[in-house]
């Protein structure tokens, strides 16, 4: 038996002991047979988890969802729903969990909101545009309504949120109201943004929605909102120097 088959079987045995792992989890990290047994060791605290790309992804016109995309992680929402559609009643959990927060924040302060609509499949949004079109025309519905592939609607990450004073419905008059308006300055405490701010049209794409908000994660919904800027400026500005063409 060689010093050097000696020194790997205690290296295997020692990082067995301390972390449980199985065969493949030591493989993964060749380099731990070299940390020296007593070495420092900077913190116990685990570190913080990646941001997840999908939740900050932009999706508009320009940029749409593959026809097969459904999040893996979808929850029934557990707020005030005005729809029976089980679909629509969907958020990715994060983003669910989130809205809970917020709706109960607001009851906190006599705000009652609802939710209206959320996940929709491409499948669902394919529909819901031909049916618009049908009705109102092409060029119509294509400025309040997205194409299928092209709904942030199909990421899991957004809510349309409505209240009784418009009678739960998707109204421009809802930024107006006393429940427009606190989620127009608090959605981004929750990680929310008013995604289609009114004289924004030619940006964003689509008509002012004071109802239409957008998960993005406190940290980033809180810079967006601070900026005052849409998030497709946001983005734009935000972009390194190098990438810009």
């Amino acid at each position: 038996m060689t010093n050097k088959w000696i020194a790997a079987f205690g290296a295997c045995l020692l990082a067995m002991q301390l972390t449980g792992c199985s065969d493949s989890a030591v493989k993964a990290d060749p380099a731990a047979s070299e940390i020296p047994v007593g070495g420092a060791v900077e913190s116990d605290k685990p570190s913080p988890p990646a941001q997840d790309p999908s939740i900050v992804a932009l999706v508009n016109k320009q940029q749409s969802l593959d026809e097969t995309y459904v999040p893996d992680d979808l929850v029934t929402v557990d707020v005030p729903t005005v729809l029976n559609n089980p679909e629509v009643n969907q958020l990715r959990r994060e983003a669910a969990g989130a809205l809970k927060e917020m709706f109960d924040k607001a009851a906190d302060a006599g705000i009652k909101l609802y939710a209206r609509s959320g996940y929709r499949s491409f499948q669902t949004q394919r529909q819901l545009f031909e049916n618009y079109a049908a009705k109102h025309g092409e060029e119509a519905a294509n400025r309040y309504s997205a194409r299928a592939g092209q709904s942030e609607h199909q990421t899991g990450l957004v809510m349309d949120v409505t209240s009784e004073s418009v009678n739960l419905q998707l109204e421009e008059t809802f930024g107006e109201t006393a429940e427009g308006e606190w989620l127009s300055e608090h959605a981004h405490e929750f990680g929310f943004i008013i995604r289609y701010p009114k004289g924004q049209e030619k940006i964003t794409g689509y008509i002012y929605e004071p109802w239409h908000i957008r998960y993005l994660g406190t940290e980033l919904a809180g810079k967006v909102y601070t900026s005052g800027l849409t998030y497709e400026e946001y983005l734009e500005k935000e972009k390194p120097k190098d990438e810009i063409s």
